[in-house]
């Protein structure tokens, strides 16, 4: 009798673990939920040794969250040799030495809203989600094709389309720095021959000005193409740039900046009035498009607007204008 009791015991007892087990395993299949492996951008980033220092300048400027969400985004990614560059390029010893609103906009200059894959990438520009100093007007990107995928003239395509789970990562050689006029205006072929000029003479100070972010910036600059150049000498009946004289010249490419004022195509009007750099006016006319009448009753077409730097901005023109030499 005795040992059948133990029996007993013994049986109630694992039938007792047995159900508070059962119990446990319910919980926690109720309130575990399971691990799910994500694959962000910023994910991709702190598994790669050669991206430490994207992923510590993330952290600083508080980015992290921003690409580890579930909104798209393409990143073109710099490596930790190319911010070694951009530190040594602008006088910094180490990351904590970038101030961080500056080094956020940088960060910001890398990132397109969107999945873009290479493919979808062409000659041209697109906005980044950076912004120029002091104002909501995102800054610009000269994407180039011709050789693969360049930004800016700066920096190159080394791995394209790494997809991640909120968008699309591109490697890249170098920071891509804030732009400024000058910037566009050497990377952008489309300007060559307004880049020849505005360097023909040592002691033109164009490139200098225009690489300026405190005053007379912000500039806005009416910027004539290649072949607007070509039908000007055509025009003047010269052979090359070369022939036309220096103060001409020098007028000339006055008579296409404006200072102290950051001009984008929602601020013109019909019938604007706009004072240059070289001391004299020109017209802007919307009703047939945006044109603008120069001190010689001559008309150009505005055909690109909104090449947006960090200290000013581009609009495309197809006519150079000329000033009145009188």
């Amino acid at each position: 009798m005795k040992h059948l009791l133990n029996l007993y015991r013994i049986a109630a007892g694992l039938f007792f673990l047995l159900a508070f087990t059962a119990c446990s395993d319910d919980d926690d299949n109720g309130t575990t939920p399971p691990v799910v492996e994500t694959n962000t951008i910023v994910d991709f980033v702190a598994a790669n040794d050669d991206y430490s220092s994207l992923e510590a300048a993330l952290e600083v400027t508080g980015l992290t969250s921003t690409l580890d969400g579930t909104e798209n985004y393409t990143v073109f990614a710099p490596d930790n040799d190319a911010f070694a560059d951009f530190l040594a390029d602008n006088g910094f010893s180490e990351l904590s030495e970038v101030p961080v609103a500056l080094l956020t906009q940088v960060l910001l200059n890398h990132v397109q809203m969107g999945e873009i894959m290479a493919a979808d990438l062409s000659t041209g520009y697109i906005p980044s989600m950076a912004t120029r100093t002091g104002s909501d007007d995102n800054l610009s990107m000269y994407i180039s094709t011709e050789n693969g995928v360049m930004i800016n003239g700066v920096a190159t395509v080394t791995a394209a389309n790494i997809e991640v789970d909120n968008g699309v990562i591109h490697a890249v050689d170098e920071v891509i720095g804030l732009p400024t006029i000058v910037t566009f205006a050497l990377a952008d072929p489309t300007f060559d021959t307004l880049v020849a000029a505005l360097t023909r003479e040592d002691d033109f100070t164009f490139v200098s000005t225009l690489m300026m972010t405190d005053s007379p910036a912000p500039f806005t600059v009416f910027a004539p193409t290649n072949n607007a150049f070509v039908d000007l000498l055509a025009e003047l009946e010269m052979n090359s740039l070369g022939d036309i004289p220096t103060d001409v010249l020098a007028s000339t490419l006055s008579y296409h900046v404006v200072t102290e004022a950051n001009v984008r195509s929602g601020d013109i009007m019909d019938d604007m009035e706009v004072s240059t750099l070289a001391g004299q006016m020109f017209t802007i006319n919307t009703e047939n498009g945006a044109q603008i009448t120069d001190a010689n009753g001559r008309i150009a077409d505005i055909i690109l607007v909104d090449v947006q730097a960090n200290n000013g901005v581009i609009h495309v023109v197809d006519t150079v204008l000329l000033p009145s030499m009188e």
